[in-house]
């Protein structure tokens, strides 16, 4: 069937024509095909309208339940309409009205045939029964209860629910009616909460298994808020939030590695729950991220920016005048920025000020340098290269030098952890470092439990030869582990703070020690021609002989054998002329 439709003015009856005419309808007009045998059922709910007594709206309280009744349907429009609607405090199917974060209490005394949920589907009744798909928010076949035995339940809508959805009965249709979901203060939807350097940025958020919802908020008015994860701008994951020319607010991330517009770079994090909006210049965004990117890592910048909730987060914020996604400029930078980053502890839910330890770091260092790459190293080159020396000078330098670098490398250490106030074995550097100290503590433990040396003429023990092995490996260990806390140092020290001279500092270190393996090869070469002058017999006075390279490495002097006592006493001889 179909109907003819028009709109216009109508013409009186007059004396001519005793009744009414239309006049000329102009260009509203239509027409529409009706199937009158079709059923139709697309009531959904209370007629919208804000005279009608049906209309009435509830505001949920967290400190009075919400009682759940059925009662006759008195106000649905007619066809069709359910024999009975759900009731919230005795009024019928009024909008119910709850605030994100605030717990909603629930008295459910409508039957045990009536189960209260809260759903995206607006007819209710168990949308997968009609083969349609429906996200429940709260309740199921458990919220069910008479006037005698209610159920309590409490539903916390948070802010990941939509700002309409509908409370209906789990097994009949169109019980219910709407539930408005608004804004609660950014503290109820949220678990944690922060204030960032300067107080100027307050830091919101809540985790779950495997995302963390965020929220920022200004304390001033500005065109646009950025935070970031890092310890500054250069090498950062930047989140900024603004309000675009036709009043909708945008959250757009970005990659920053320089401090130019061109070192902004946008990535596709994948951010739900994105919302942001501005009240009279104060700008709050939310959005909600996965802890680890679904991506491989280094195949894009994103991928690497990884939230350990078990590890401090590093966050920085800014504020400009006015933000673009696209054709940055000098426009678009800040005229408020953080002095310093906070360490955000996510699972404690506190903060606190990140120092700048680069000061102390690099004394420290300079120090570990001094021994490990100095005295040590030096110490050792004594014991290897000056024994063919008369007297024991040798072996004090190497005392000396062994004890004064072992000094200072326990003295760098414990001004690290002072000034670090702990130890954490989270990093190569830590656990390199640890490792060339007990290597270092071990070797005055190894010469205190020194065997004696055999007597001159006798064979070496084998306790004494394992010894001397030993203690020659734990110092060359040690070495080069020590080697490797320096340039691992360095490296902690260039992802920590960006610092654009550790580069050039490992490559100074790293020519440092082949300088030093280029002396070790001149000196063992020269090593090698003395041994072959003693064994040619050359020069054996001025190189020393083998019974004084062979000398105890930690003893200073020696007794003095029978054989060199007897040739240092006066000796009488007779002679006789040869012709008697």
């Amino acid at each position: 069937m179909t109907v003819i439709w028009a709109i216009g003015l109508i013409k009186p009856p007059d004396s001519l024509r005793p009744f009414y005419l239309p006049q000329n309808h102009g260009g509203s007009y239509g027409h529409l095909s009706l199937n009158i045998s079709k059923h139709v059922n697309d009531c959904l709910g209370p007629l919208d309208a804000k005279d009608k007594e049906d209309q009435d709206l509830v505001i949920a309280d967290k400190k009075e339940p919400l009682v759940i009744s059925t009662g006759p349907a008195l106000h649905y429009p007619n066809p069709p309409n359910p024999s009975k609607v759900l009731y919230i405090n005795k009024k019928e199917a009024p909008l119910l009205r709850v605030e994100r974060g605030v717990q909603v209490k629930f008295s459910i005394q409508a039957g045990h045939d009536v189960a209260l949920y809260v759903t995206s589907d607006p007819i209710g009744g168990n949308a997968t029964l009609r083969n349609m798909t429906e996200i429940i928010y709260f309740g199921g076949p458990e919220a069910e209860g008479v006037q005698a035995s209610p159920t309590e339940l409490t539903w916390a809508p948070d802010r990941n629910t939509p700002d309409l959805v509908y409370y209906q009965s789990l097994y009949v249709p169109k019980m219910g009616w709407k539930v408005q979901v608004v804004d609660g203060g950014l503290p109820d939807m949220y678990n944690n909460s922060v204030s960032l350097d300067d107080q100027q940025v307050m830091l919101f958020w809540t985790l779950s298994d495997n995302s963390i919802s965020i929220a920022a908020r200004g304390e001033k008015k500005s065109g646009y808020l950025a935070i970031g994860f890092g310890r500054g701008m250069i090498n950062s994951y930047a989140y900024v939030g603004w309000v675009d020319d036709s009043g909708k607010g945008r959250v757009s991330t970005y990659w920053i590695d320089g401090r130019d517009a061109l070192n902004v770079h946008p990535t596709k994090e994948n951010l739900t729950y994105v919302r942001c909006k501005s009240e009279n210049g104060i700008i709050t965004l939310e959005f909600t991220r996965p802890l680890k990117p679904s991506c491989d890592l280094n195949e894009r910048p994103e991928c690497n920016n990884i939230v350990d909730p078990s590890t401090p987060l590093k966050v920085i914020w800014a504020m400009g005048a006015q933000w673009s996604d696209d054709h940055l400029s000098v426009r678009n930078m800040h005229f408020a920025t953080s002095k310093r980053p906070m360490s955000v502890l996510l699972m404690r839910g506190s903060a606190e000020a990140e120092e700048d330890l680069r000061p102390v770091l690099a004394v420290h260092g300079f120090m570990m340098f001094l021994a490990w790459g100095i005295l040590l190293p030096a110490g050792i080159l004594a014991a290897r290269y000056l024994k063919h020396v008369k007297d024991d000078s040798w072996y004090r330098i190497h005392v000396y030098l062994q004890y004064s670098g072992l000094a200072i490398v326990f003295l760098g250490f414990l001004f690290a952890v002072a000034e670090l106030r702990g130890l954490t074995l989270d990093s190569v550097h830590v656990k390199f470092g640890m490792l060339a100290i007990l290597l270092a503590v071990a070797q005055p433990m190894n010469a205190y439990l020194r065997p004696k040396k055999a007597a001159i003429g006798e064979e070496s023990s084998r306790k004494r030869i394992v010894w001397e092995y030993t203690h020659i490996i734990t110092g060359r260990c040690a070495l080069v582990v020590g080697f490797a806390a320096l340039i691992s140092g360095l490296k902690h020290l260039g992802d920590r703070y960006g610092d654009e001279n550790v580069h050039g500092l490992s490559w100074a270190l790293i020519v440092w020690f082949l300088i030093g393996a280029l002396i070790v090869m001149y000196l063992e070469y020269r090593e090698t021609n003395r041994s072959r002058g003693r064994v040619a017999g050359r020069s054996n006075w001025v190189l020393g002989n083998g019974e004084e390279e062979d000398i105890d490495l930690l003893r200073q002097s020696r007794p003095m054998t029978d054989k060199e006592s007897h040739s240092s006493e006066r000796m009488e001889v007779q002679l006789e002329p040869l012709n008697r």
